[in-house]
């Protein structure tokens, strides 16, 4: 399969690579499972990774079915082209940076508005970390608005086909950050996520919530001040386990959590919003101090999740 064919058709780029996904899957299992020389979390363990598949396959599926779509706004977009931009490896360079940008805001947004983490919390729902995890996507990102971030990219003059072929290099790059088999990686950690950042970016622990966005690049987070190294092991998942490996419970849990809180009734225009659209913590602050003013005494948890 050629660079023209995977541009032409960037869907099957994934697909491309799944090759070679699998091969490293299989080694980081034999050097943890069989010689022991990984954590337990690091372990495959078959219900996790047959929950991990399930919503790979969802995701790609919801993907395929939006993409009709987007590519057609995309394309209508790009109608209105500020620049007519010629694709040889200096704009390509341009646009691979461009889009790495764009991912920053598109992942910080994803943790700090409930609307989108309510799609991405399936991906950090996971108590483990290993090359499975990349798997573990959400069926609710075109929901979510995950598209709209690459708007600019095709307003400026990027042809649309280039565009998603750059976003899906980058999450097949990202593939290789999800693992326990590598340590810090010198001065790569400058320039680069590693595997030793997005471990940090899936901790929960208090210092390690909302850090670490990088897709390809670290110098977002490290310009923005979001950035944290990895200093304390990891605990891996959200502060409010999924405790479920029912793919569906784990791409509409927060969702439906979401949902019901927001349509509650005796709740303000404003109230119904933020538990929406606030970041999560937020909309749990916002949820508890309504259920007290309506003399709820019940504990509310939800949405103060965000790992």
């Amino acid at each position: 399969m050629g660079l023209e064919t995977l541009v032409s058709h960037p869907e099957f780029l994934l697909l491309a690579l799944a090759p070679v996904f699998f091969l490293f899957i299989a080694l980081e299992w034999y050097l943890g499972d069989v010689r022991g020389r990984l954590p337990a979390s690091a372990r495959y363990r078959l219900p996790e990774v047959l929950c991990n598949l399930s919503l790979a396959g969802m995701h790609q599926g919801a993907d395929l079915l939006a993409g009709l779509a987007i590519a057609k706004l995309y394309l209508w977009l790009f109608g209105w082209r500020l620049f007519d931009i010629d694709m040889n490896w200096q704009s390509f360079l341009l646009l691979l940076l461009a889009q790495d940008f764009c991912y920053y805001w598109f992942h910080r947004a994803s943790h700090r508005v409930r609307w989108m983490w309510a799609a991405h919390v399936a991906h950090h729902s996971s108590e483990n970390m290993n090359f499975s995890t990349a798997f573990r996507q959400s069926m609710l990102y075109p929901l979510a608005g995950m598209w709209m971030f690459w708007v600019p990219l095709v307003i400026i003059g990027f042809d649309p086909a280039w565009v998603v072929f750059s976003v899906l290099a980058s999450l097949g790059f990202q593939f290789f950050v999800h693992t326990q088999l590598v340590g810090k990686l010198g001065w790569l950690e400058w320039l680069f996520n590693t595997p030793s950042h997005h471990r940090v970016h899936h901790g929960s622990n208090p210092q390690y919530i909302d850090k670490n966005y990088a897709g390809v690049l670290i110098i977002w987070d490290r310009f923005f001040g979001t950035f944290e190294p990895e200093v304390e092991t990891v605990r891996y998942g959200i502060t409010k386990p999924v405790n479920s490996f029912n793919p569906l419970k784990v791409t509409f849990g927060e969702a439906s959590d979401m949902l019901r809180e927001a349509s509650a009734p005796d709740l303000s225009l404003k109230q119904r919003w933020r538990l929406l659209f606030a970041p999560p913590a937020a909309a749990v602050a916002e949820n508890s101090a309504t259920g007290a003013e309506n003399g709820d005494s019940s504990e509310i948890t939800a949405a103060a999740d965000r790992g």
